[in-house]
């Protein structure tokens, strides 16, 4: 009769589940709260060199536990996002805005930086919502974080929805595609922050601004290609 392992052996070890870390937690205890570049008015919990998450970053897989840090690092097209809403806040003064895919919550805390009236910043990882949470409060403002693919559901009860960087991904673009187009036929405007991806639907957009900010894990670069700011059309 084979034996059965015992609750120490190596190999029932290694099929125990550890527990999620707690999202707050793991931010604050693996980020520095610094300026965005280029926008030294905004602080965001960034990652840096000598916290692990630049690694976990290049090797996690979309079903780790935590997932992907793409929350802990400046993004070319959200970068160029708020500092266009910095530069025309009429865009969204008074205004209720959606920042879809939100990540860091830059591109919100942004919008209600310029005097948006409402700002609700959504995500699929609960590890954002947490990140929004710790930078609006950074940052005092009022960022309302909602878990979720907004993507799937019926246009949102806004004015203008913010996309930054969501055209990286053959399987991502046109669900995103379809839901702006969706929201524009209910009244919705839209403006897409992006550097230019492979992906990116230009036959959809008007350009509206370019700026040089450097892309995700390149902060210190100098010479930065363009990231560029459109109206969906």
């Amino acid at each position: 009769m084979p034996q059965h392992p015992s609750p120490s052996s190596p190999r029932v070890r290694s099929r125990r589940i550890r527990p999620r870390p707690d999202p707050a937690e793991f931010i604050h205890s693996h980020t520095t709260l610094s300026p965005v570049p280029g926008l030294p008015h905004i602080r965001l919990h960034l990652a840096h060199q000598a916290t692990g998450l630049w690694r976990l970053a290049a090797a996690a897989s979309d079903d780790a536990d935590p997932p992907p840090p793409y929350w802990a690092f400046p993004w070319a097209g959200g970068m160029a996002l708020a500092r266009y809403l910095a530069a025309e806040p009429s865009v969204v003064v008074g205004k209720r805005v959606l920042d879809l895919g939100s990540g860091s919550g830059l591109v919100a805390i942004a919008a209600a930086k310029a005097s948006a009236a409402e700002v609700l910043a959504s995500d699929i990882d609960p590890y954002a919502i947490a990140a929004i949470a710790a930078n609006a409060a950074a940052n005092g403002v009022t960022v309302t974080a909602r878990l979720g693919d907004l993507t799937a559901g019926p246009p949102p009860a806004v004015d203008i929805i913010l996309v930054g960087d969501l055209f990286y991904e053959l399987a991502l673009a046109p669900r995103v595609a379809a839901f702006l187009d969706r929201c524009r036929a209910a009244g919705i405007a839209a403006l897409i922050g992006d550097p230019h991806r492979k992906y990116l639907p230009a036959a959809r957009l008007r350009l509206l601004a370019e700026y040089a900010v450097p892309d995700v894990g390149d902060v210190e670069s100098a010479g930065a290609p363009p990231a560029a700011v459109f109206a969906w059309v």
